[in-house]
């Protein structure tokens, strides 16, 4: 009789200890399925950033901007090496013609 109260005490232990257990699983599935449409939506929002900004960089939004706001803008100034072509090394000055 002692044997079977003994394993009729394990029984509802283990049984309560597998509830328990099942119980986390469920609210871990409920936090895990609520981050995963968090990160989807924020995602979303990140994809449309970014192609608001890939409108307004364009090249012709960004040649429009400038017509429709007529800013005087200038051109880069681009500065020559004083050997002509940038790819030979600079001669000095004084050095004798070959």
């Amino acid at each position: 009789m002692l044997k079977l109260l003994i394993s009729l005490v394990a029984f509802v232990l283990i049984a309560a200890a597998m509830l328990q257990l099942r119980g986390q699983k469920r609210e871990l599935g409920y936090q895990i399925s609520k981050y995963h449409s968090q990160i989807e939506s924020r995602q979303a929002k990140l994809w449309n950033q970014q192609l608001q900004i890939a409108i307004c960089t364009a090249p012709n939004a960004i040649t429009q901007t400038v017509t429709t706001q007529d800013l005087k803008l200038a051109p880069p100034k681009v500065q020559r090496a004083k050997g002509g072509v940038w790819v030979e090394p600079a001669k000095p000055e004084n050095a004798p013609e070959q």
